[in-house]
């Protein structure tokens, strides 16, 4: 069945000279006790230079304010990678503020080169830019290494362009073990997460016995933390097996670990702040989306951290009143990955058929997505909660072979309209989806750059969105690599 043929119409750091904060570190004195100016690269600093850009962009970039932040609208894999990594080259930092590797970001160099990154900010191909991860990250050690490594053997220089809070939580293997067996033992109810661990980490942070990145100074009382966390996993959970010989690895792995990671960190608190106040430009790139948030998600199919607007300021310790722009990703469509409901969802061939076309496949897990048309309802939700100045609509050009195209614009329940989004997933999955169907304009138009070159119908389809969610669309991507973008 051919997806066209469906049709539905209804301040810096100072101790004594020699001290360690409780342990020795290998080699000479370590950059964390200096103050953060002076571990970052200079170019990292300062203001990107000028390049050559259309009236259109400048005119979008030039309106950005100086704090910024690009979030997600869906349910996550909209996008917000290659927005983040476009935008970058106008700001001094780009930030992370929640979430951990569960966040899959693809992004493209000047080269056409893939990167999949998953903690380190989509902002580190633009090498005048400054990579923070705030104290709202979980932070998975040996995986944030392994980010960097790969980065830097492709050309990528790390060195002096990632700071990393010393408020953020560490996230350990065993985290992960704990995911998984938390999945299991949900059987056929499970929430269908991508079983990095992220929950039981802040579930340890909620709890208070969570291990900080700050505690990677203490190695002398860091053993006993590590020992809290893990007997207590162990008590709760008959297949976690836990010895003091696993202790002791983990303990000799995280000295090791301190010492790499001396450098990267920082009180990125006073960095955010102190840059705010040189009226240095900040961009936050959020990891998930709004429909995965743990208040206004579909909760319990969502993540544990605050992929709204809200987590921006508890994430990275800045004030509402310093929060300008925030750019709302959104696909042209509708995709998912776990368990939940999909009001939207083609559970058909036509799913198929976009899958394919829109390569939705997961970044972090692999997982093919679920599709379906977009929901214009949680749209309106999503930008309700988080007061968008502009969208940015991803992978218009994934619809082009399509007769006709599809919005759902609102839910009913026995023919009454239901007014927004329900929290009771029993009210969700019987909702009614009412659709408007719009004509397809079956053309590739994956070159163009011009909004106004677009098809008729394309520019038709822009613009219902924007009449539906009541925020304008400012950048249009037609294809995944860095130009593939339209200015609106």
């Amino acid at each position: 069945m051919n997806l066209s043929s469906l049709r539905v119409d209804s301040s810096p750091l100072t101790v004594p000279k020699g001290r360690s904060y409780g342990r020795n570190f290998s080699d000479e004195r370590p950059l964390l006790h200096l103050p953060y100016e002076s571990r970052i690269s200079p170019k990292a600093l300062s203001v990107s230079s000028p390049k050559v850009v259309t009236a259109d962009e400048v005119s979008r970039l030039g309106s950005l304010s100086q704090v910024s932040g690009v979030l997600g609208c869906q349910w996550g894999d909209e996008g917000k990678g290659k927005l983040v990594d476009i935008l970058a080259k106008h700001f001094d930092i780009v930030a992370r503020c929640q979430g951990g590797a569960n966040a899959g970001h693809t992004i493209y160099n000047a080269e056409g080169k893939k990167f999949a990154l998953h903690l380190v900010p989509s902002g580190i191909l633009n090498e005048e830019t400054l990579c923070l991860i705030g104290n709202g990250v979980v932070v998975h050690l040996p995986g944030l290494f392994k980010e960097i490594d790969g980065l830097e053997s492709n050309g990528v220089s790390c060195k002096g362009r990632i700071l990393v809070s010393d408020r953020a939580h560490l996230l350990f293997d065993f985290h992960q073990t704990v995911d998984g067996l938390r999945e299991a033992e949900l059987a056929k109810s499970f929430i269908g997460t991508t079983k990095r661990g992220i929950g039981p980490c802040y579930s340890s942070k909620a709890i208070r016995n969570g291990i900080r990145v700050c505690d990677l100074r203490h190695m002398d009382t860091f053993r006993d933390k590590l020992d809290v966390l893990l007997s207590d996993a162990a008590s709760r959970f008959k297949g976690f097996n836990y010895s003091k010989d696993m202790l002791n690895e983990e303990v000799e792995q995280y000295k090791r670990f301190a010492d790499r990671l001396g450098p990267f960190i920082a009180d990125t608190v006073h960095v955010v702040n102190d840059s705010i106040a040189q009226k240095k430009k900040i961009l936050v790139e959020g990891g998930q989306a709004t429909m995965l948030d743990i208040d206004f998600g579909t909760y319990p199919f969502v993540t544990s951290s605050s992929p709204s607007a809200g987590g921006i300021c508890t994430g990275l310790g800045i004030a509402p009143r310093v929060l300008g722009d925030l750019v709302g990703v959104v696909k042209a469509y509708t995709t998912r990955v776990g368990s939940g409901p999909f009001p939207t969802e083609l559970l058909c061939e036509a799913g198929e058929d976009l899958r394919k076309a829109g390569h939705e496949f997961g970044t972090t897990t692999g997982r093919p997505r679920r599709c379906g048309w977009l929901d214009i309802v949680a749209l309106k939700f999503c930008c309700q909660i988080n007061g968008f100045s502009s969208l940015n609509l991803t992978k218009l050009d994934v619809l082009s072979s399509l007769q006709e195209i599809k919005l759902g614009i609102s839910y009913k329940i026995d023919g009454i309209p239901i007014k927004s989004f329900p929290a009771d997933l029993s009210v969700l999955e019987q909702v009614q989806v009412e659709y408007e169907v719009l004509p397809g304009w079956q053309t590739d138009i994956s070159k163009i750059r011009n909004y106004e070159e677009l098809p008729l119908a394309a520019r038709r389809y822009v613009e219902r969105i924007e009449e539906l969610a009541g925020v304008p669309i400012h950048y249009i991507g037609v294809g995944p690599q860095r130009d593939a973008l339209i200015y609106k």
